[in-house]
């Protein structure tokens, strides 16, 4: 059976790479930001690209921040990518033209500029996922595809409970990929991780 998957559609870039990937792993994906649409679907994608406080300015302008936490109170699945993974933290230290806008706060902590050689860290590198890990079972020390230059670098919290969290290097340890009841987030980009990225996005949507 296939599995509905909504992009959320808040414009944030080109995301007909997502939408493709999903549909090579067998989903039946809709981009939009119809609040009917992302109710009923059984996943929700949450892309990012670019500014935090632009995106998450985004997010609001089409009601996101409302639907995906309508979804985590009904433990309804979300996977946040990239920049989508950085707006369910509280704020970002990243400068912007648009202003500042907090992000949705569902994990505690703030999102800081990386401190590697070269800044963005645009390329592949390993992960290294904890026990127990649902959405990167399998891809211990496989490589994923980074195109950024802020990041978490503290394990979220949330509730007072502590996340899986996986973890990545470039200059010093950073979040890498969060796993939280129904919401699972990637600071990597599936989409762009050929094989490695197909078998993590085909996992994620056996759980919906």
């Amino acid at each position: 059976m296939s599995r509905r998957v909504v992009v959320l559609d808040y414009g944030s870039g080109n995301v007909r790479s997502v939408v493709r990937m999903l549909e090579r792993v067998g989903a039946d994906v809709e981009l939009t930001a119809d609040p009917r649409a992302v109710r009923r679907a059984d996943g929700l994608y949450v892309p990012g690209v670019g500014n935090f406080h632009a995106c998450v300015q985004g997010l609001v302008g089409v009601g996101g921040d409302t639907l995906i936490r309508e979804r985590v109170v009904a433990g309804a699945p979300v996977l946040g990518v990239c920049v989508g993974m950085q707006a369910m933290f509280v704020d970002s230290t990243e400068t912007s033209a648009v202003g500042t806008h907090p992000g949705l706060g569902l994990w505690s902590g703030a999102v800081t500029r990386l401190t590697g050689p070269v800044v963005p860290h645009m390329g592949w590198s390993t992960v290294e996922p904890p026990p127990g890990t649902r959405l990167l079972r399998g891809l211990g020390g496989e490589r994923f595809y980074f195109v950024h230059s802020f990041a978490a670098h503290e394990a979220p919290v949330r509730d007072g409970a502590r996340p899986l969290t996986t973890w990545a290097e470039h200059g010093d340890r950073f979040v890498a990929a969060v796993e939280d009841g129904p919401v699972s987030a990637t600071q990597f980009h599936p989409e762009k991780s050929g094989d490695a990225g197909a078998q993590l996005l085909s996992g994620w949507l056996e759980t919906l």
